[in-house]
């Protein structure tokens, strides 16, 4: 696990721009740190020693030298495939993943793709042809970013680097922040920062004579068959031991992150690791660490942990935007640098549960189909009728925002596990909205894709398409990194998607739970209590925090900013606050998703 970042054409001065792109980024590389820079490309890496301790520094190269890599990320079955080449040849000179990869492009070119399992984001140079190959995983578990610079591409893990990259100019991207308070993260392929892009889970990029050209290697896709539920369980354990057994491959001790949810004490009740790591806050109902201990004791494994003070959380917010690269108004993002920071001092790699709950249908507003059926079997204009007379009625009861969400089929009303504002409000509190993109218009195109399944599965596909890799990957990727730790996330496995893109869907999600599958597959290792358990996502206490004076008036400060003058109707904003504190409503999560924007651009536009 490492860092990278890079650039095409023959710059002057272009070894001292490439140490200086490499300071930015060297959190996620302290071990060490390595060049490559001829005429053509300049590449930089910061290594996180895990696999090949003694012989794996980066760029790595070829027997003749006619190719380099820089690679972040981890090849599970590079043992396999180093075999496989070795007998065709292939002279070996160190024991990293990495060189594997070399290899496998020097024999299979792009095929290569069809034979890694992993996570990764990668630069291959092949100085014969003069064409720059780079990938990114197959479900955007590692990051990739690139721009066009004065004609030449800059590219790497962070796009902090690019701030060193002579002649970058930064600038908002006013579109991504239209889009961002519907969905509480950068949505969109273009960044926040105005020209610069992200390369999307399963593509690959080719640049040759100043021409970039994307191609998708990798869709997931839904195939539910029919299969008998003990045999579904059977098969779904099947490959999630063997792909934590895959993820535990390292030079240096794994431990596991662990929280009170069934997917990450699933991973620490079967790694077969020492070390488990949890946080929590200074809150009742908002501390999971006493459910740690206990099943840590249970499965005799040493349980780390760390109680969050008020103070730390928000004294910590604005390194997390920095390290972030782009706003991300999850609360839980926080708490996860924490986490990864407790890790850190212990381990070099940990565990965690990522992807579950996209690939087993996890998430709690999953069950909303079978919550509004009674009432999605009228016609849909009958629906809209109800919902036009419930809108009508002044006061708030429950079912009310059913009957509502009800009026709308799936396509209308879900674009993913957050929708903060919807156009209306953002248009009334930004001071310039772009109004390029309705959110639908974001999710038609996936929606379409999977227009033949339930409403249940496209509620996944839009999940596992949008919210895993802007939120979810996001966070664990440049959380664990800011503290120079590897995060591996084992359910987030090709092999396992390949089993879990057949269970029926009523297998994933029932009238009796969320991830139905992947509960029952896991009450061989866990308690009942902890296998049936709600999903609570990360507790987070930020709807009582903003009722404080303490916090109230720091938020009010930044809202009444200059900063916030330029982008929002300040009046607006503060209203939402004002409303929150007055008890008028529950605004903290719209409120939470303004503050993050203007400090992550306190951050990277306001430096002095």
């Amino acid at each position: 696990m490492c860092g990278f970042t890079g650039f095409t054409g023959n710059l002057s001065n272009r070894e001292e721009i490439i140490e200086k792109m490499m300071d930015r980024i060297i959190h996620r590389g302290p071990d060490s740190s390595g060049i490559h820079s001829d005429e053509n490309v300049t590449l930089g890496f910061r290594r996180l020693s895990i696999i090949g301790l003694e012989n794996g520094s980066q760029p790595m190269y070829n027997e003749d030298k006619s190719v380099v890599i820089v690679f972040n990320g981890e090849i599970y079955n590079y043992e396999k495939i180093k075999e496989e080449l070795i007998q065709k040849g292939h002279i070996f000179k160190s024991e990293a993943d990495t060189e594997v990869l070399v290899h496998l492009y020097e024999e299979k070119g792009m095929d290569m793709l069809k034979h890694i399992r992993g996570m990764f984001a990668f630069v291959i140079y092949d100085m014969n042809k003069k064409e720059l190959f780079a990938v990114r995983d197959f479900f955007g578990i590692k990051p990739f970013y690139y721009s066009n610079v004065n004609g030449n591409l800059i590219f790497g893990s962070e796009i902090k680097s690019f701030l060193e990259y002579p002649h970058f100019k930064k600038e908002v991207n006013p579109v991504a922040l239209e889009n961002y308070l519907s969905f509480q993260y950068s949505v969109l392929e273009e960044t926040f920062f105005k020209g610069v892009y992200k390369l999307m889970p399963g593509h690959y990029l080719k640049y040759k004579d100043g021409k970039v050209d994307i191609t998708r290697y990798f869709e997931p896709e839904f195939n539910p068959q029919q299969i008998k539920l003990q045999e579904a369980i059977k098969a779904v354990d099947n490959t999630l031991q063997d792909s934590i057994k895959m993820h535990k491959v390292s030079d240096v001790e794994v431990g596991s992150f662990l929280s009170s949810g069934v997917d990450s004490s699933y991973v620490a009740a079967t790694f077969k690791g020492d070390k488990t790591f949890t946080v929590g806050f200074d809150y009742d109902n908002y501390n999971e660490i006493d459910y740690a201990k206990d099943l840590s004791e249970k499965i005799g494994i040493e349980n780390f942990n760390k109680t969050i003070t008020t103070q730390e959380y928000w004294d910590t917010i604005p390194k997390v935007q920095y390290h972030m690269d782009e706003p991300l108004a999850d609360p839980s993002a926080i708490a996860l640098y924490f986490v990864s920071n407790l890790a850190s001092k212990h381990v070099k790699v940990a565990l965690s549960g990522e992807g579950a709950d996209e690939f087993f249908g996890g998430y709690n507003i999953y069950k909303e189909p079978f919550d509004i059926s009674f009432i999605t079997v009228l016609p849909k204009p009958i629906r809209k009728a109800l919902a036009k007379i419930v809108k009508l009625i002044p006061f708030s009861f429950k079912g009310k925002n059913l009957f509502i969400r009800a009026s709308k089929d799936v396509e209308e009303r879900f674009i993913g596990n957050a929708n903060m504002f919807s156009k209306e409000e953002r248009e009334s509190i930004l001071k310039s909205p772009t109004g390029k993109y309705d959110t639908t218009d974001i999710t038609k195109p996936l929606y379409e894709k999977v227009k033949h399944l339930d409403d249940v599965t496209k509620m996944q596909y839009i999940d596992l398409n949008l919210w895993l890799v802007g939120d979810i990957l996001l966070k664990a990727d440049k959380m664990s990194m800011a503290n120079s730790l590897e995060v591996r996330v084992p359910f987030l496995d090709k092999e396992v998607f390949k089993v879990a893109s057949k269970i029926p869907s009523d297998y994933r999600v029932n009238k009796q739970a969320t991830k139905y599958i992947f509960r029952m597959a896991s009450k061989e290792y866990l308690p009942e209590m902890v296998s049936t358990k709600k999903k609570l996502g990360f507790p987070v206490p930020i709807r009582v925090w903003l009722k404080e004076d303490k916090f109230y008036n720091k938020v009010k400060d930044a809202f009444s900013s200059n900063v916030a003058k330029k982008y929002f109707n300040t009046d607006k904003i503060i209203a939402y606050l004002d409303n929150h504190k007055q008890g008028k409503g529950d605004f903290s999560r719209k409120i939470w998703t303004i503050y993050m924007f203007l400090v992550w651009h306190n951050e990277f536009f306001e430096e002095a």
